[in-house]
């Protein structure tokens, strides 16, 4: 997999993923993250990237040309090599809201652009232009969309094959199957007066599988009931099975 970010601050970027499990995964070549700065490719000798909006109003624009060439320039390279273009996530607010499925969705990619806007946003007719997914993490407001790029490279990178040491991590995690995740207790098996349950400690996995299902719909129902009502509503509870009548069988002197 490899991520392609297009940002005003890439130090910013490389210094905050390169770090614990995706650092790991980028020395060993799991993964690749170039983090692009988009000044390069601007035609000012000043290596302006912004200007004030038509229309008015607070703040400065980036415009259209540095990062259009920005993102040329990668999707050039990426064909180069003769791999297909990749798909270009732009981290907006008026994006499709991330979540887990979206991240299985992308983790299938051999390539994906992040574009990151800054100060007022990027002009409009870049992003017609090149954009494929618009993206938000939450609907608020952030001074740009290096942390919300960060955010979903984190979630997409741990899909990757190898970049977890353990793999069933992966499929245990919150959101997976749609619930929220059971509590985890590790040793010693009592602190301050608290004991880890005893299901936990019996070895019957049928048991434990079931009260960990249990738990994660608890947790789900407390924390996000919204969750919750989805998931009932896509697996509902199956109808309980009639009791099988016995067939009576007649004795011999009934027989006629």
């Amino acid at each position: 997999m490899n991520f392609h970010v297009l940002t005003l601050f890439p130090e910013m970027v490389t210094s905050g993923l390169n770090t614990s499990i995706i650092g790991r995964a980028v020395e060993n070549g799991i993964i690749t993250l170039e983090a692009v700065q988009i000044r390069d490719y601007t035609l000012d000798r000043h290596k302006k990237v912004d200007d004030y909006t038509y229309g008015g109003g607070a703040g400065m624009l980036m415009q259209a040309q540095p990062v259009y060439d920005a993102c040329k320039a990668v999707q050039d390279a990426i064909t180069a090599s003769g791999r297909k273009p990749a798909r270009v996530i732009f981290m907006t607010p008026r994006g499709h809201v991330f979540n887990q499925k979206m991240a299985e969705e992308f983790s299938k990619e051999e390539d994906l652009i992040f574009l990151c806007g800054h100060y007022e946003g990027i002009d409009e007719r870049v992003l017609e232009e090149v954009v494929t997914d618009p993206v938000s993490i939450g609907d608020y407001v952030l001074t740009g969309g290096e942390l919300p790029a960060m955010v979903a490279i984190d979630c997409i990178s741990r899909l990757v094959p190898g970049v977890l040491s353990n793999a069933e991590s992966a499929n245990t995690e919150s959101f997976q199957n749609g619930l929220l995740e059971y509590p985890q207790y590790s040793r010693p098996e009592e602190w301050m007066g608290k004991k880890v349950p005893e299901v936990l400690l019996s070895g019957h996995h049928a048991n434990v599988e079931k009260w960990r299902l249990e738990k994660s719909l608890e947790e789900t129902l407390k924390y996000r009931p919204d969750l919750y009502e989805k998931y009932m509503a896509e697996h509902p509870p199956k109808p309980a099975k009639k009791p099988r009548r016995k067939k009576v069988l007649a004795k011999p002197e009934d027989i006629c």
